[in-house]
């Protein structure tokens, strides 16, 4: 997880180390001597180039992935929710009110408390009580009539799709690239910017410019993998919007 000055700061070093190796290798093995060896040297970096390339572009439609994944389990624990409060229409008003009220605690707890605990790989504990609190008052409505009845069979199917969601948003939380990936992230940039370098170039400026642009898309990619990397932190995050929607949804819903 890193914040926007964080990234750029990592971006910022990147260029700049790769632009301190080009003038370090300038300095003690010329261009000249360079370009003799350009032709080993380029298919060294066309195979290393697209190798990397390979891994990165996986990396990074994964972490991409994981990030949509996560937020479609929040937008539907939001909606569960909601459907929660709507089925239990059907059933005794003091059974509605109750779970109109726990459902309403719910979206507090999750706008005040959870989505801040989230951004510190957290969750909040409050949640898990009032979850409790949920099941109990629905599985403690009374039914009388067969539309009470279907009614709480619909809550009851909401409750438990939400209560799967939640869970999964939770893990979602905490789910990040294993460090193993990263070192393999990491050097694959590092040897893929020192075989550009080795190139023997008449144009020094040129070459420069390659290299720096190089440096830049090679660490911009992999700040936005560390991002995105962790859906409810960063600078990049997931946002309590769906559950913004809910409680205007359920205040409604009388």
């Amino acid at each position: 997880m890193l914040s926007i000055f964080g990234s750029a700061v990592v971006i910022l070093a990147t260029v700049a180390g790769a632009i301190a190796l080009l003038f370090a290798l300038r300095s003690f093995w010329s261009s000249e001597l360079r370009r003799i060896h350009n032709d080993v040297i380029g298919w060294h970096v066309s195979v290393i180039g697209s190798t990397y390339a390979v891994i990165v572009g996986f990396m990074l439609f994964a972490v991409w992935s994981n990030f949509e994944n996560a937020e479609n389990i929040a937008e539907a624990e939001a909606n569960c929710l909601v459907n929660v409060v709507r089925s239990s229409r059907g059933l005794a008003p003091s059974s509605h009110q109750q779970i109109r009220r726990l459902a309403l605690q719910y979206v507090d707890v999750m706008l005040s408390e959870e989505w801040p605990a989230m951004q510190q790989g957290r969750v909040s504990p409050v949640s898990h009580v009032i979850i409790q609190q949920l099941w109990m008052a629905v599985t403690d409505s009374q039914t009388h009539t067969s539309l009470e009845q279907t009614s709480l069979d619909h809550t009851f199917g909401e409750l438990a799709r939400m209560t799967e969601y939640r869970r999964s948003r939770q893990l979602q939380a905490n789910s990040y690239l294993p460090g193993i990936l990263w070192l393999v992230l990491v050097l694959g940039a590092t040897i893929t910017i020192i075989s550009a370098c080795l190139f023997g170039t008449a144009d020094f400026k040129l070459h420069l410019i390659q290299v720096t642009m190089l440096a830049l898309m090679i660490s911009s990619v992999l700040t936005a993998v560390a991002d995105i990397n962790l859906p409810f932190r960063g600078a990049v995050h997931i946002t309590a919007e769906c559950f913004e929607r809910a409680r205007s949804a359920i205040v409604d819903f009388k």
